[in-house]
């Protein structure tokens, strides 16, 4: 965990597919502690890129595969609760990553459940204000999500 003014860096993924109405979606899973909706996130990983760490977060924790963006789309910051009553506070970069399919066995699929959301659902959803900001402007402006998909490598 790295630390800045006493802030710890943390990476996401924001796990999207369009739906077979042409309707953007996103994969959120529940956090373990008290089963709130998030996006799948996790600590900065010792030699991997953030949006490699992110790729794997979105594995281990939703079972999601698919193209991760080496391009931030936003971050925000929220309170990591920790053992005896502390909490710290955490800065997150998010990584958006296009779904190509869900694996059935996954690392954490007994502890957390995965569901997709409509955008705006989702901003009604989580906790952290920025976030919601970030999907409600997703929602408004899927440009960039879109751009993402033309970018995307051939498999």
């Amino acid at each position: 965990m790295s630390t800045k003014h006493d802030m710890a860096v943390q990476i996401a993924a924001l796990p999207v597919r369009w739906d077979k109405k042409g309707r953007l979606r996103v994969l959120m899973v529940t956090s373990r502690d008290r089963g709130r909706w998030v996006m799948p996130k996790g600590w900065t990983m010792d030699g991997k890129k953030p949006w490699q760490a992110a790729k794997i977060e979105a594995l281990e924790k939703a079972g999601a595969v698919g193209f991760v963006s080496d391009q931030a789309i936003g971050i925000y910051h929220y309170h990591k609760r920790l053992a005896k009553n502390r909490s710290v506070l955490c800065r997150v970069t998010v990584y958006p990553m296009i779904v190509d399919r869900l694996k059935r066995r996954w690392k954490e699929r007994k502890e957390r459940k995965r569901h997709w959301f409509s955008l705006g659902k989702a901003a009604k959803l989580v906790d952290e204000l920025e976030l919601t900001h970030l999907l409600r402007d997703l929602a408004k402006n899927p440009k960039k999500l879109i751009e993402l998909e033309e970018l995307r490598p051939a498999a």
